[in-house]
Order: C-alpha cells, then sequence, then structure tokens
C-alpha cells in the first residue's frame, strides 16, 4: 500500500527547496516576539540577535517534536512550530513591571517552563474537545484563521516599520503586487515542481527587483557572524513568580485552543482528520517544545497558521517538508549569516506572498463551511455569530481596550474567541435540549427559524 501523502519522502533538492519556502513563510513571525521583548528590555545588538537566534533554533527542535515525533509527542503532521505572538503582551508586561530588566528574562523563561509542562499534562484532557468541532465550528474557525492572518500580509505589504517614512508608499506597495503577480503566473502557467515552490520563486524575484528601489538592505548579512550557538541560560538561570506563571499559563490555554483549531484545519487540508489522539500528541509536541524552548533561551512555542495556507496552496502535504525546514531554523540558529539571508527578503515582498497564503487558508475554511449544512438555521446563526465575534480584534483593534489585560489576552486573539464562540453556539443549538430542532430549515439566512414549523412547511418536492 502506497504511503499517505503525509508521509511521502521527496527527493532531496525538493525536499529542501519546499521546506526553505516554509522558513521563508514563517521567518517574520518567528523573529517579531524576540525583537519586541529584546527592544523592551533594552538588550544590546549583539544580544538581541543571539535572542533571535535562540527562537530560531527552539522553533527547529519544537517543529521536529511535532512532525517526527517521539513516543505520543507529536501530531505528525506538516505543522511548523514557532513562537507564539499571543505571548507578546503578557511578556512585555513582566518586563515592565520588572524593577532589574537583566531578571525579567529568567522570569519569562521560568514561567514558560511551568506553563509547558502543565500544559503537557493537560494535553490529553484539552483533546477531547475535539467532538465539539463539527465542520460547523472547522470551517468558522479555519475561516478566522485566514481572515485573522491577512491583516499582517497587508502590514508587511506596506512596510517594516509604521514609524517609517515610507511606509504605505506606492513603492512598497508596489513590490507587493509585483510579487503577488509573479506568485499567480508562476501558479498559472508552470507545472510541476516550479509551481509547487511558486511562492519561493517570487519571494526571490521580488527581492531582486527590490534591489534598485533602495528597499532591500544586505547589512544582515554582513554583520552577521557564520557560527554561533545559544548556550543554555546565557541570561541567567530561570526564576519563578507566580503573577508571571499566571500570565503564561493564560496564554497556553490560548496557545492550546488556536493549535487544536491549527490541527483540525490542516487535518481537512491533507485528508487525514485529526483525531483525539492526533491532537493530544500535537498538544504534547506544542507544550513539551515549550517547555524546553527556555533552557536555550527561546519563548513559548506554538504552531504556525500562516504555513497552512502554503500546505493549501501548494498541495505538498508531506510533513518531512515541514521537518527538512525545521532543519533550516535549526541551521539559522547555529548559524547567524544564514538565518540573516531570509532577513534580507524585504518586509513589502513577504506581504504580496502572504496575501495568497494566508487568503488560501480563508478559503479552505469556506469549503469545510459547504459541508456543513448551513440550509439549517442553526448553523447559519452559529457560523454568523462566531465570524463577528471573531473579527472584532481586526476591525476595531482597540474594542477591549477597557478590560483587564489578563482578559485581553483571550480577547485580542480572535481565533480563539471565534473558536470558544462556535463550540458554546455549537453545543446550545445542536446539543443541549435535545435535536428537535436540528431540523429546521431556512430558504433564506435573513429568515426566523421559529416561523417555520411542520405544519406550515411546504411539502418536499420527491
Amino acid at each position: 500500500m502506497a504511503d499517505h501523502p503525509v508521509d511521502e519522502k521527496l527527493p532531496p533538492l525538493k525536499m529542501a527547496t519546499t521546506g526553505l519556502q516554509h522558513v521563508a513563510a514563517m521567518y517574520a513571525g518567528v523573529v517579531a516576539p524576540p525583537l519586541i521583548v529584546g527592544a523592551a528590555i533594552g538588550l544590546s545588538a549583539t544580544e538581541l540577535t543571539f535572542l533571535t537566534g535562540a527562537c530560531l533554533f527552539t522553533a527547529g527542535l519544537a517543529t521536529f517534536l511535532q512532525t517526527l515525533g517521539i513516543w505520543k509527542i507529536g501530531a505528525r503532521l506538516p505543522f511548523v512550530n514557532g513562537v507564539t505572538f499571543a505571548g507578546v503582551a503578557p511578556m512585555t508586561a513582566i518586563v515592565a513591571s520588572t524593577e532589574d530588566k537583566s531578571d525579567a528574562l529568567p522570569i519569562i523563561f521560568g514561567a514558560v517552563i511551568v506553563a509547558g509542562l502543565l500544559g503537557f499534562f493537560a494535553a490529553p484532557f484539552f483533546s477531547k474537545a475535539i467532538r465539539f468541532f463539527p465542520p460547523v465550528v472547522t470551517g468558522t474557525v479555519i475561516t478566522l484563521i485566514g481572515v485573522s492572518l491577512l491583516p499582517v500580509a497587508f502590514g508587511w505589504a506596506q512596510g517594516p516599520s509604521p514609524e517609517a517614512d515610507d511606509f504605505g508608499s506606492s513603492t512598497n506597495l508596489g513590490l507587493a503586487a509585483i510579487t503577488l503577480v509573479i506568485v499567480l503566473l508562476l501558479r498559472r502557467f508552470t507545472r510541476g515542481f516550479v509551481k509547487q515552490i511558486a511562492v519561493l520563486l517570487g519571494l526571490v524575484a521580488g527581492t531582486l527587483i527590490a534591489i534598485p528601489f533602495g528597499v532591500t538592505d544586505f547589512g544582515p548579512v554582513a554583520d552577521a557572524s557564520i557560527v554561533g550557538f545559544p548556550t543554555p541560560f546565557h541570561f541567567g538561570a530561570p526564576q519563578f513568580q507566580l503573577a508571571a506563571i499566571l500570565s503564561m499559563c493564560v496564554v497556553m490555554v490560548v496557545s492550546m485552543t488556536e493549535s487544536t483549531a491549527d490541527m483540525l484545519a490542516l487535518g481537512e487540508i491533507v485528508d487525514r482528520k485529526a483525531d483525539e489522539k492526533t491532537i493530544a500528541a500535537g498538544l504534547r509536541a506544542d507544550t513539551l517544545g515549550s517547555a524546553i524552548s527556555p533552557l536555550f533561551n527561546g519563548f513559548m512555542c506554538s504552531a504556525f497558521a500562516q504555513n497552512i495556507g502554503l500546505v493549501a496552496m501548494t498541495k505538498i502535504r508531506s510533513r518531512y517538508v515541514v521537518a527538512a525546514g525545521g532543519g533550516f531554523l535549526v541551521l539559522m540558529g547555529l548559524c547567524p549569516m544564514a538565518a540573516s539571508l531570509i532577513a534580507v527578503v524585504p518586509r513589502p515582498v513577504l506581504g504580496g506572498a502572504g496575501v495568497v497564503l494566508f487568503g488560501s487558508v480563508a478559503a479552505s475554511g469556506i469549503q469545510t463551511l459547504v459541508r456543513a449544512a448551513l440550509d439549517k438555521d442553526n448553523n447559519v446563526l452559529i457560523v454568523a455569530v462566531s465570524l463577528a465575534v471573531g473579527i472584532i480584534p481586526i476591525a476595531e483593534p482597540e474594542f477591549y481596550h477597557a478590560f483587564p489585560e489578563n482578559a485581553k489576552i483571550i480577547l485580542d486573539s480572535g481565533i480563539s474567541t471565534g473558536c470558544v464562540v462556535a463550540v458554546l453556539l455549537n453545543l446550545i443549538f445542536n446539543h443541549i435540549g435535545g435535536r428537535a430542532r436540528d431540523a429546521e430549515e431556512v430558504t433564506h439566512p435573513m429568515e426566523a427559524g421559529e416561523e417555520i414549523s411542520e405544519a406550515t412547511r411546504a411539502p418536499a418536492t420527491p
């Protein structure tokens, strides 16, 4: 019997290039948290480079755990793992509340270790929520993942920093558009291997086109050292403070919720549905990777949703391709000069490619919703309200500004809030109080289900 495409081992060249494509898609997301937290602490350029390299290294280790797996650890799906952005706000809050900034990272590392270990033991219980994720829920969450990521691509398209004079300039937006067009043309007019690495080729072409415009900066390559290793506990031994631990435990719950949604989404895309066992193994990989990460000066790790779009678009479902990407991440952590090569890609170029990647995720969610029986009034309401709640942080970022910081960690994640609302509404409408209302159909989404009864319903056409 032939191997499932998820377990397929591709030729070395194809494995390397497609793996590198995954790294290019998620690189900016991995390096952003250490740059933000490091800047808040006031780290020197050398220490900031070290912290960034450490996060790349630990992302590679976590990706190995997720894709290759050991024992009951790892979903063994094409998942890229990296630093979760959900932890940025609480980590910067920890930095702000620490008088001696040299203690900030040890306190963060201690909190992440505890949260990771607690999450590891909670994984099998958390995974039992799988039965509450029918297509109406998973389709809604997958769509939200794509929609939530699109603003990231739009931000990249405008430039690296909102404070920069050229942020949103015609040059930046033009480069993003050119990259998008190149990717689309490659996808439309090429075949086979070239078509599958269209995003990588688009990034290379966009970077070369950007050179005459002065947007491509080769400075990081010139300044980077060839060899470097994330020495364990470089910033000091971990410290354990209750307040910091509690805040990172909240982040862990958010991360596990998003990872569960991501695994369900990827399972649909690769045609290997993520069952309870798979989700438990995947969450163990996430949480163990997070617990190990601080040993090498890294932060909490989680599945990267943007790479799901790459899998959906390229149709390359091999987990070994993503494992190869994990190898590149480890290499970048050990070789700062290698890491700097990806950093050369201008942010607008990444933005152009991101539109395709993240839009593909949303499209996959819509495909799942097609199977969600939206002719039923209950399901229409579930999708409508869940999408609306999930889009709040995107449409109105300051909507929850008056809430406590710990609450905002959850509320500011549209994926998490939309997921929770979808699960709760599915329970209320489709489980609690019997299933009599499940048969209620609507002829138009705006019609009230209550007005449809067996007495007034027109006879079905044979």
